[in-house]
């Protein structure tokens, strides 16, 4: 843990407006901390107990509870171990540091305990003649993240680039194969010469489908409208549902607070239903026994940052199944073109997925573990 001397000089911190007084509940006083709103990282300010006074909308977004249920409970009750927290809080109450930083792993809901999120707190006095404590909570794997997304859209220009130059490259001489070859079965008399011609047909039309799905997300044009995420969500159950009628359940956990937002249905629905139809499929075995389960999660997101741009709201859409999960030696390339966990998949799905969702400002990113795998999908509102 590292401490400063309550005569250093803290961190800059968010200090009460004039005339907001130092008692009373500080969501009495809109005015204090409202900018802390605006940060990025998890803030609130806590009494000598641990108590929370004020959370700022980051911390909401985390937790997944109200700012008004979440000030109800005792900042200590979000850390696996409180103890540190709570000492750091006596001491700086007690004005023998002005400000202290050390490593945590707070839960994502107090009941939650398995559900846990490394992070950096720093503990800051506001004024030494208040206890009133300012608590910054940053996560480690936040900067990990953003470098994934920066990562992530370098990777679907340099693919979409690729597949380009590759589908023009294969198009021309496969024309020329089929032409040859349709050509070639005018002149045969023999039926059984004629078989070996159809392959090649065969084989000259499933490659050429399969380019023309390669550059289908970069030809088809943006049809922007009005879009409800739970709309798209609900066509996805019923299609899921037609083709997996037994054995699966596709269950609903819908904020249906969030606003719509302009977008493309069609190209939405298509990412969606492309993660939950990989889940389904993955969930073959689980079906035989009746406990197969997709979650479609729906919950708003504030403050979040998207390649290096930042926006106030976005909404986030979980596709969680208890399936398998994604081998462990793809889970790194599972969005790249043609890279598939299961025999006879294209690779194909989760690729169109990737640039759907790009194209609307969002990023997508899966997380797995045998028993539990998550797609997260997030698309700035407006």
């Amino acid at each position: 843990m590292t401490r400063v001397r309550s005569g250093a000089t803290p961190p800059a911190v968010v200090a009460p407006a004039p005339g907001g007084g130092e008692s009373g509940s500080p969501s009495s006083e809109p005015g204090s901390y409202g900018a802390l709103d605006l940060l990025a990282t998890m803030v609130a300010v806590v009494g000598p107990d641990g108590s929370l006074l004020y959370v700022n909308a980051m911390l909401e977004t985390v937790a997944g509870l109200s700012r008004r249920t979440l000030m109800r409970s005792s900042l200590l009750e979000w850390f696996v171990d409180p103890r540190p927290m709570r000492d750091t809080l006596a001491a700086v109450v007690r004005n023998e540091v002005a400000t202290a930083r050390f490593d945590a792993v707070m839960k994502r809901a107090p009941v939650a305990a398995h559900e846990q999120l490394p992070v950096h707190v720093i503990v800051t006095q506001i004024d030494h003649r208040t206890d009133r404590v300012v608590v910054e909570m940053l996560e480690i794997e936040q900067q990990t993240r953003q470098d994934r997304e920066e990562r992530a859209l370098g990777q679907v220009q340099v693919t979409k680039e690729l597949i380009r130059n590759l589908a023009h490259e294969i198009k021309n001489p496969l024309g020329g194969i089929r032409g040859a070859a349709q050509l070639l079965e005018m002149e045969l008399s023999s039926r059984e010469l004629t078989e070996y011609t159809q392959v090649i047909i065969r084989e000259a039309d499933r490659l050429q489908a399969l380019v023309d799905r390669l550059l289908a997300p970069h030809r088809r044009p943006h049809v922007v409208g009005d879009v409800n995420v739970h709309e798209v969500c609900e066509r996805v159950r019923a299609l899921i549902l037609a083709e997996f009628p037994r054995g699966l359940k596709v269950q609903r956990d819908y904020d249906t607070s969030l606003p719509e937002f302009r977008g493309d249905r069609e190209q939405l629905i298509q990412a969606v239903l492309n993660i939950a139809h990989n889940a389904a499929q993955a969930l073959s075995e689980r079906m035989e026994s009746g406990d197969a389960v997709i979650v479609l999660r729906t919950r708003a997101a504030r403050q979040v940052t998207i390649g290096k741009q930042r926006f106030k709201l976005a909404l986030e859409l979980h596709i969680e199944d208890n399936g398998p999960g994604v081998p462990e030696e793809i889970q790194d390339r599972i969005f790249y073109p043609l890279v598939s966990g299961r025999d006879g998949g294209s690779g194909l799905g989760l690729t169109l997925a990737q640039t759907f969702v790009q194209q609307h400002q969002g990023t997508i990113e899966c997380t797995s573990e045998p028993g539990r795998t998550i797609f997260h999908i997030v698309i700035p509102l407006p």
